[in-house]
């Protein structure tokens, strides 16, 4: 494998921290005495089609490390997948310039929140497009660092087709991102994070972009810029390479200029919990608020799925689409009931929230779909912050690993399960490395479906 100059190589191992080892050695721990003022304040960007929900784990890790929650912030793009042609209009995507304005208006939010002169800017995949777009574009003032997480800085392909495809690294978007010797903005402290050839959108095959057989035009270096200090961060996958403790710690670090003083999460004694409900208008993923949802939670057996008593909080959405706060306890395992208009009532099971969070979103599940047609009960497998990679991982659902998981490079994260009605009722195991969750299988019938939803 080539590397750049800058370049450092880093260990190849990839299981994520274990919920139960994170737990149980953080309670004999206290928070880091650091003082939050050394560190400037952190704006943390989500990737095509996210929410900053993602960033939940990582916002633990600077709060456990001494880092107040109000000098951190993540945005939540109204559309947040891309548009197919970025010069034309598109319902309920964004372009590269709705990115820009919005991540430029949050920067000056966080910075009149904290009176700070300048913030860190951490981006997930396309996040960093928009971050490097502010930059170059009239914002490197506003901003001391930019870390730069599995983001297609050359394409996710280049070829002379589909110029105005933001991930057309021939494109005149990244063309105008990438000119000149230097592809990064003085003044700035650049970071790029990337994998060792397990991030699906940095392939020189083009069967992750439905094209197999057909070159790319990028390889796994694609991440990289001239002029960033480049990491690798071994088998890691596209998405793990922004919110695995491994991208934290290396974040935290080019950040704050020191190691942090722990990896694992401290938890907190009294929990609260918040969030927000969004929406697919016209099958396409946005963070537009939902109103008129009701959300039920309920306290459930870790080991079966089932309720403890009745529901702990329920609430209904106003125009705001908010929920919350729920008080909850940090060893409670729990099912988050989303009755949305126009979708299937969706039952969410969670681990233990071993700290509060205003960024548990909700989502309802997609409509049941003519492959459920004849399924007693639907359940799903999601990893929201990473793929499930097999043989990498330990993926296990019911008792097996996922049918509709691909081997290799990973690609998937999410995994379906469709039971007779002979088996709705019972509890089904989802298993990925240490974290296990047990949800209940609901009937299909009454348009329901439900996700084990994993944290780490």
């Amino acid at each position: 494998m080539k590397l750049s100059r800058r370049m450092i190589l880093l260990g190849a191992g990839s299981l994520p921290f274990a919920t139960a080892s994170l737990r149980t050695a953080a309670f004999a721990q206290t928070a880091s005495a650091a003082p939050g003022n050394e560190v400037p304040p952190v704006l943390f960007v989500h990737g095509n089609g996210d929410y900053d929900a993602l960033w939940m784990t990582t916002l633990w890790r600077m709060e456990s490390n001494g880092i107040a929650r109000d000098r951190m912030m993540a945005i939540n793009f109204t559309d947040p997948n891309a548009r197919s042609d970025d010069k034309v209009e598109q319902a309920n995507r964004s372009s590269t310039e709705d990115q820009r304005r919005e991540l430029t208006a949050a920067i000056a939010e966080l910075k009149r929140r904290t009176g700070a002169a300048r913030v860190a800017l951490v981006g997930s995949s396309r996040g960093g497009y928009a971050i490097r777009n502010v930059i170059k574009n009239g914002g490197a003032g506003d901003v001391s660092h930019a870390v730069l997480c599995g983001t297609p800085n050359h394409g996710v392909f280049a070829t002379d087709d589909q110029p105005n495809n933001e991930f057309n690294g021939r494109g005149t978007f990244l063309r105008g991102l990438n000119e000149g010797e230097s592809e990064v903005t003085p003044g700035v402290a650049f970071l790029t994070l990337r994998s060792d050839g397990m991030d699906k959108y940095a392939q020189a095959d083009g069967r992750f972009i439905g094209k197999p057989g057909t070159p790319t035009g990028v390889t796994n270096e694609g991440p990289e810029l001239k002029g960033a200090t480049n990491l690798v961060l071994g088998a890691l996958d596209h998405r793990e390479v922004a919110f695995h403790p491994r991208a934290f710690r290396e974040i935290y670090k080019f950040i704050a200029g020191r190691e942090p003083a722990r990896i694992a999460i401290v938890p907190e004694a009294s929990i609260k919990l918040s969030g927000l409900v969004t929406g697919t208008p016209g099958g396409v993923s946005t963070n537009r608020p939902v109103a008129g949802a009701t959300v039920d939670i309920f306290r459930v057996d870790p080991d079966t799925g089932e309720r403890k008593d009745g529901a702990v909080y329920s609430a209904q959405t106003g125009a705001d689409g908010r929920w919350g706060p729920a008080q909850v306890e940090p060893s409670w395992a729990l099912e988050f009931v989303l009755t949305s208009p126009d979708a299937p009532t969706t039952h969410i099971y969670r681990s233990p929230f071993p700290r509060s969070s205003d960024v548990v979103h909700l989502r309802a599940a997609r409509p049941l779909a003519a492959a459920d047609k004849d399924a007693g009960a639907v359940v799903i497998m999601s990893r929201p912050r990473g793929y499930f990679g097999l043989p990498r991982d330990v993926v296990l659902f019911d008792g097996k690993e996922p049918a509709d998981v691909k081997p290799g490079v990973p690609t998937d994260s999410a995994a379906t399960l469709r039971l007779p009605i002979s088996e709705v009722g019972r509890n089904i195991v989802a298993q990925f490395g240490e974290e296990r969750i047990v949800a209940r299988a609901w009937p299909a019938a009454e348009n329901r479906i439900a996700i084990a939803e994993l944290t780490y």
